[in-house]
């Protein structure tokens, strides 16, 4: 073992499963191996701003039972930009320095964030102002970190989402309806491919290809002409109208999300071709539920190689899954740019070959 140090782990951003095999295997890799401390950071920054710090002390035999547990023992939290952070009168103040002060009244060598583009941003602004050694992980169930070809979540999303979609065709096909599912991606299209392919849907649209309801009608008509009279939509919440709007809900507290294209398109594919359409919106639950064990074993892979970048003096890198391994690239190269579908994408192809109308 080298010289003993402590280090601390937070989870950023939205929820996800797969996030507490991440800890898990960052706590055993640090304490077993290595025979560091490990330090577990509540609610993301919103811990380091708290004054004591708000931390739990990870041990293996604590977090052995948590590698198949949804969401994260540590919290987290997608709101409040450190550098322009709201506050309850209404003012927004530059709280950036209480979480770098935070970081170092912990003592810590180096700090592991768990996130997804925006958080691993803000991360490492704070890590670059601050001092902070940091090691990023990616994660998102969205898929679209840059670089990496896989994020923790994604598979689990995936997972229910096809579930769901495998669910609904037979009452569908039951009453001879249009059953419209919608899934999340808030930028990208990969859980609506992925999941439309393997659930066997009949249109999938995403935001990256942009679509005609006409089209979509006319796909719909030509099964009920064929005798096939349900038809299985998969469409992500990103997808705007043909117009090219967004289409948003406001919350009850004022807060504006995507959500909503799941019905736009069933009131006019019901006006086009006289079919009876019902829409499922999947929401959160792509975020819960207990992690899959593809999501769990890239989680655990993660974590162990983050603690051995650590462990080497790399710091400021990302670890990515890229070509069936694990490859460690600078932050600010792995969040360049999103990772959005490609028109010309594997999986779009399969899903053309396959006769699936993507409504282009």
């Amino acid at each position: 073992m080298g010289e003993r140090k402590r280090i601390g782990i937070l989870t950023s951003g939205g929820d996800c499963a797969g996030l507490n095999a991440v800890i898990r295997a960052v706590t055993r890799c640090a304490v077993d191996v290595h025979g560091w401390e490990v330090l577990g950071i509540c609610r993301a920054t919103q811990g380091l701003m708290s004054r004591p710090p708000q931390v739990m002390r990870l041990e293996p035999h604590k977090v052995d039972p948590i590698l198949m547990m949804g969401g994260t023992i540590l919290g987290t939290t997608n709101k409040g930009d450190p550098f322009a952070f709201s506050m309850p009168d209404g003012s927004v103040r530059d709280r950036s320095p209480e979480i770098i002060e935070g970081y170092h009244l912990l003592d810590l060598d180096a700090l592991i964030g768990i996130g997804g583009d925006g958080s691993l941003a803000i991360l490492r602004k704070l890590a670059q102002q601050g001092g902070i050694k940091l090691v990023g992980i990616p994660k998102t169930i969205d898929n679209d970190v840059g670089i990496t070809e896989r994020s923790i979540g994604f598979d689990t999303a995936v997972n229910i989402a096809t579930e769901a979609i495998d669910r609904l065709h037979f009452t569908a096909a039951s009453h001879d309806r249009v059953m419209i599912v919608e899934v999340m991606g808030r930028d990208a299209g990969h859980i609506a491919l992925n999941a439309g392919i393997a659930g066997g849907a009949h249109i999938i649209l995403i935001p990256e290809i942009a679509y005609k309801i006409e089209n979509v009608c006319r796909y719909v008509k030509k099964r009920q002409a064929q005798g096939l009279d349900y038809s299985i939509v998969v469409v992500s919440e990103a997808v705007c109208t043909e117009a090219g709007e967004t289409i948003e809900q406001t919350k009850s507290l004022g807060e504006c999300r995507l959500g909503g294209i799941g019905q736009y398109l069933a009131d006019r594919i019901a006006k086009g071709t006289g079919a009876e359409t019902r829409v499922t919106v999947l929401g959160h639950t792509q975020r819960g539920g207990i992690a899959s064990p593809l999501d769990r074993i890239l989680a655990s892979s993660f974590g162990v190689a983050a603690v051995e970048l650590i462990a080497e003096g790399k710091y400021d890198h990302i670890v990515t899954w890229q070509n069936r391994q694990i490859i460690s690239v600078p932050i600010a190269q792995a969040i360049q740019n999103y990772r959005v579908v490609d028109p010309e994408d594997t999986l779009v192809k399969t899903a053309r070959g396959l006769g699936i109308c993507l409504g282009d």
